[in-house]
């Protein structure tokens, strides 16, 4: 099957920018108590297994996780920046793949992040997407969504100090809470705020379980 335009236009963007992208989000973490509090919330709440972050990037919050104890891996559309994680975090493990395709077993994992890693993916898409998440997480399973509130597509061309040309979504939290709810989810905590510093919108948090299987 041929692969999905979206998916191909974010893995060469991010192909092209990986480098300079480490360096000016290594720290991006850093003062942002709210986001600490959700990924704490995360780690104290997930059952223990295997976590995966989808949509890993360079592996800045992988790694973050792991410092909260979680046995985590990352996972990630583009090659560079898996090459990237890997030399600057080389006790964890990395792997290129798809969130659309996880390679992982029906119920193999307890949690997992996507943090901003939806934003590429067209809304329509989306609900596929969280069955497929849904699919990969054992009953209680976690599930932790980062994302930019809002209602409209952003055509990026220049970002990290690079010419690109991919998209980024804006999402409706009602829309999203929806899709995880039909998806199979039960949704325990949302957390919507206002921008803060250089963002342009609002952020918006969803944390959602599996419900039992039956």
């Amino acid at each position: 099957m041929a692969e999905q335009q979206h998916v191909s236009m974010t893995r060469t963007a991010y192909d092209t920018v990986a480098e300079s992208y480490a360096d000016l989000v290594r720290d991006e973490l850093d003062g942002k108590h709210l986001e600490h509090g959700l990924l704490a919330t995360f780690a104290q709440r997930v059952p223990v297994g295997e976590v995966l972050e989808v949509g890993c990037g360079t592996g800045r919050v992988t790694e973050h996780l792991h410092r909260l104890g979680l046995d985590v891996a990352g996972m990630d559309l583009s090659p560079n920046m898996i090459e990237v994680a890997r030399r600057e975090y080389p006790h964890l493990r990395f792997d290129v793949g798809s969130m659309e395709a996880l390679d992982a077993g029906d119920g193999a994992l307890a949690g997992i992040v996507a943090w901003y890693s939806i934003i590429h993916t067209p809304p329509e898409r989306l609900p596929a997407v969280f069955a497929e998440l849904n699919r990969a997480l054992e009953a209680d399973g976690l599930l932790l969504l980062a994302f930019q509130s809002g209602d409209e597509r952003v055509r990026l061309e220049h970002v990290y100090g690079h010419s690109v040309s991919y998209d980024a979504y804006r999402l409706d939290p009602d829309d999203i809470e929806k899709m995880l709810v039909d998806a199979g989810f039960e949704i325990e905590v949302r957390v919507h705020r206002a921008p803060v510093g250089y963002e342009p919108t609002p952020q918006a948090y969803l944390m959602a379980r599996t419900r039992t299987r039956r």
